[in-house]
């Protein structure tokens, strides 16, 4: 099972038919995703349901339906345990963006997290899972594939908020403060904490 979210609203995409309670079913071979998407946009649909009878081949399929976008992204650890997250678009995220050229996951990871918060000295741990979702870019909607890493650093400079990306503030957050700031963020990074 997959869930790739619309802004907080999930399409679960599976093998299962399961009788609807504030969710659609729909076919993945013949659904009309736009419809899908405006639906969990406008109305009181709380997730769709995507099914196809092969669990190897859902998201595979699901990822043909729309331009891809892949990124890489760090959940990053000081030596305190704080987590770093970044301010943007009047949420709490985690540091992430696009690919470039050939590079790999990992160094797209690694600098993208430098760029939007100006933390350098990164370890990459171990990788987590992978998010999706999906968003609206020049009247088009694309699915966003994050891969995330666990990373680590003893950065103690200061922060370089990358403002031209939205960002407005960098912060370490202890436990207490991370637990506060997921209240306003998006569900695929309440997944990854």
């Amino acid at each position: 099972m997959y869930k790739i979210f619309v802004n907080d609203k999930p399409i679960v995409l599976t093998t299962k038919v399961e009788q609807e309670i504030h969710f659609k079913n729909y076919l993945l071979d013949t659904v009309h995703l736009g419809k899908v998407i405006k639906a969990l946009n406008t109305s009181s649909l709380k997730e769709a349901r995507l099914i196809h009878k092969d669990e190897n081949k859902l998201l595979k399929k699901f990822l043909k339906k729309l331009p891809n976008v892949v990124a890489g992204g760090g959940k990053v650890f000081n030596d305190q345990g704080d987590i770093l997250f970044i301010y943007r678009n009047d949420k709490w995220d985690l540091p992430k963006g696009k690919i470039e050229g050939n590079e790999s996951i990992e160094k797209t990871a690694i600098r993208e997290v430098t760029e939007e918060t100006g933390v350098n000295g990164l370890e990459i741990i171990k990788p987590l899972e992978t998010t999706y979702h999906i968003f609206k870019r020049n009247g088009r909607h694309r699915i966003k594939i994050t891969y995330w890493f666990e990373m680590k650093t003893s950065f103690s400079g200061n922060f370089y908020a990358q403002e031209d990306e939205g960002i407005t503030k960098v912060a370490w957050l202890n436990k207490e403060e991370t637990t506060e700031a997921l209240q306003n963020s998006y569900a695929n990074i309440r997944g990854l904490i």
